[in-house]
């Protein structure tokens, strides 16, 4: 029986396994690595967070993605946007160095078998773990609008779908939201030769401003301080402090996970988005319908006036929405007894993202309602990992001797417990 499976490859999962193997724990990590990064995000896309501050986590602060871009002859620099594809490169090359082997496997099941869990995998026999973290990224949240769900294949689509936007070349295409993804998705769009147009309900766009020096005075850096998702007292607390936004009251947890770091362009968008892409802002979609093979929206504004929209396609670049209800791989039984917050669909989780099932830990956009919006953002790596991996080892305590500890039966030869594992391959 493993000590901890890992069940998720992203930049949680990764940065857990790392932590994990560090400790001396027995590991195992399962699925694609990087899989939403590298399958259902368009080519062409950049990363919106400085560089910076998109780091995985491994013990000492090694393998960042400045290390991995200065192998490579790449610059990593601050205001200068990265590729996504470069930071993708960048999270397989961690996962060589600091994980131990990634199992491409898929998890079909995970459910409670004695004091630990069995892990059904689409390949072998079940696994056995004493715990589990389920890193499992945010592609079982996708969220599509109710009036698009009906539409037959072919004329709606969420921006996760695509990894090529060339096909839509000569199509007329709307694209409903007014975030990053939505704003990047028509610009492409418009690039690869397609006519979108953007439809939101909100009455404008909202764009991130130009970064400010890393190097600044002191009176001004303490005015508006630097942090991992952005400048600002609120989001240094956001990025710095997820410990103390788990202390606040539900209510006020739920409302921030909800509202805070809402959505918004690059700054480095703004100029190809606006002289390509028309928009319809403070638009509402209340009506979606294939006529043909095109695909008629029902549109109301502001002012309650009806719009009808007819284009080949329409991408819904709407987010995710963390919901335990949409988590299939896990046993209903158990997802039914975990305790949630407030009126959220997502686990309360104790200081060491352990939640209410003993030996059950969860990682990533689940836990935004419990630790904060950092938990959206890869920067939340670095807090998560070294705690998750420090619950997981008080766990293993509680039912029997860690790994490596007197008492325990003698171990294979290999690295000490609590020493680092290093994975050069």
């Amino acid at each position: 029986m493993d000590d901890l499976v890992v069940v998720g490859a992203g930049p949680y999962g990764l940065s857990v396994a790392a932590h994990a193997a560090a400790a001396g724990l027995d590991v195992r990590v399962l699925g694609r690595p990087m899989a939403s990064w590298r399958d259902h995000m368009p080519e062409g896309m950049f990363l919106k967070s400085e560089p910076w501050s998109s780091n995985l986590s491994a013990p000492g602060g090694r393998y960042t993605l400045a290390e991995f871009c200065g192998t490579r002859g790449l610059t990593a620099a601050h205001g200068e946007p990265l590729p996504l594809d470069t930071f993708s490169s960048y999270g397989l090359w961690f996962a060589r160095h600091a994980c131990p082997p990634v199992e491409e496997l898929t998890v079909t099941h995970v459910s409670p078998q004695g004091e630990g869990f069995r892990i059904t995998t689409d390949q072998g026999p079940p696994l056995l773990a004493r715990t589990v973290v389920l890193a499992v990224g945010v592609m079982p949240f996708v969220h599509v609008p109710a009036a698009l769900r009906e539409l037959p294949p072919g004329h709606g689509s969420h921006s996760s779908d695509h990894r090529d936007l060339s096909g839509f070349a000569g199509q007329d295409v709307a694209v409903l939201g007014a975030g990053q993804a939505a704003l990047e998705t028509a610009a492409l769009l418009a690039e690869s030769g397609a006519r979108p147009r953007l439809v939101a309900r909100s009455g404008r766009i909202n764009w991130n401003s130009v970064p400010q020096p890393l190097e600044r005075p002191l009176l001004r850096a303490l005015r508006d301080p630097h942090s991992g998702l952005g400048t600002g007292w609120r989001s240094w607390v956001w990025s710095e402090l997820p410990w103390a936004v788990r202390r606040l009251p539900v209510a006020t947890r739920e409302r921030i996970a909800a509202t805070a770091l809402g959505p918004a362009g690059a700054w480095w968008l703004r100029e190809r988005f606006e002289r390509r892409v028309p928009v319809l802002l403070g638009h509402r979609l209340h009506r979606a319908v294939a006529v043909g093979d095109r695909t008629r929206l029902g549109l109301t504004t502001a002012a309650g006036e009806s719009v009808v929209l007819d284009v080949a396609h329409v991408i819904a670049a709407t987010g995710f929405v963390p919901d335990l209800g949409r988590l299939g791989l896990l046993d209903a039984g158990l997802r039914t007894a975990l305790r949630t917050v407030g009126g959220t669909r997502t686990p309360e989780l104790g200081s060491g993202f352990e939640s209410s099932w003993p030996g059950l830990f969860f990682a990533g956009l689940l836990t935004a309602p419990s630790f904060g919006p950092s938990m959206r953002f890869v920067h939340g790596a670095g807090f998560a990992a070294g705690r998750l991996v420090a619950g997981v080892r008080r766990r293993l305590a509680a039912r029997g001797p860690l790994p490596g500890s007197a008492g325990t039966a003698a171990a294979p030869a290999g690295p000490v417990a609590g020493q680092p594992k290093t994975y050069l391959r």
